[in-house]
């Protein structure tokens, strides 16, 4: 049994305890076959359940989230360290470094805070920063740096905003709505030509069309189409466990009712959430 501690743990051990799980004699099993392929998903998740008890307001949740995030960063580092590549301790030295380097108006230079605010000088640094871990290898494509293991409407409006850097965008939302009518009409068109015999892929690609789009518009009205989704997820969820709820009171569940009862209740739980 561990020994218990009256004072909290700090940074160190954690990193002790990822180094004992790690050990290959004495470790867990499952935690020292692991690569970095195989915990980069659980690091991807773990990143979601932030931004989710951010969501939710879980202040509580949060700590417990963030805490598993940092586990992801301790294990990759940990791994890197086995392969004699770097330790914990120059993840925590490149980003400090990054962050006083990307930010010369509070570190060096107070007068530059408006050429921050108002330019791109965030981006020049990053580019110089690339140029010079780069060498002399020719630039590639201005979107070839964009993840592609990003969330698909995340990934498009970085390309997007990656574009219009380059002059390469509508100059205001009205085109991009019409362009959003113009694939609304070439997806039915689709469905209509599928309900003749034609391909399934012509639905899919006119539906990414559409979906791509509208991550334009959502960038154009400075929105976070990865936020209003989420948020749009759980007003549904809330919403039709509000059906669940009036139909349990009458002893019934959902597939006892018809539609057209299911959905005056979601509209009577529409008109509650209005009202407040």
């Amino acid at each position: 049994m561990a020994e218990e501690r009256p004072d909290k743990h700090t940074l160190d051990d954690l990193l002790a305890v990822m180094a004992r799980l790690r050990d290959p004699e004495s470790g867990c099993p499952w935690d020292v076959k692991q690569s970095f392929a195989t915990i980069a998903p659980y690091t991807i998740e773990e990143a979601y359940e932030v931004a989710d008890a951010i969501a939710r307001a879980d202040l509580d949740g949060l700590k417990d989230e963030l805490g598993d995030l940092l586990l992801q960063v301790v294990y990759h580092a940990q791994m890197a360290s086995e392969a004699s590549s770097f330790q914990f301790a120059d993840v925590v030295d490149a980003i400090t470094r990054k962050m006083i380097r990307r930010h010369p108006h509070v570190f060096e230079d107070a007068s530059r805070r408006e050429e921050f605010m108002s330019t791109d000088l965030w981006d020049r640094i990053k580019t110089e920063e690339k140029a010079e871990r780069g060498g002399d290898v020719a630039p590639g494509s201005v979107l070839g740096e964009v993840p592609l293991g990003l969330p698909a409407l995340t990934r498009a409006v970085k390309l997007q905003k990656r574009a219009a850097k380059v002059g390469f965008d509508w100059p205001s939302l009205a085109p991009v709505l019409e362009k959003a009518e113009e694939e609304i009409a070439e997806l039915k068109a689709a469905i209509s030509d599928r309900k003749s015999g034609g391909a399934q892929a012509g639905v899919a690609e006119e539906l990414g069309d559409l979906l791509f789009v509208m991550a334009n518009v959502a960038r154009h009205l400075g929105v976070d189409p990865e936020a209003a989704l989420r948020a749009a997820n759980a007003k549904f969820v809330r919403r039709f466990e509000s059906i669940e709820t009036a139909l349990g009171e009458e002893g019934r569940q959902p597939e006892d009712a018809t539609l057209e009862e299911m959905d005056a209740l979601w509209d009577a739980a529409k008109d509650a959430e209005r009202k407040g």
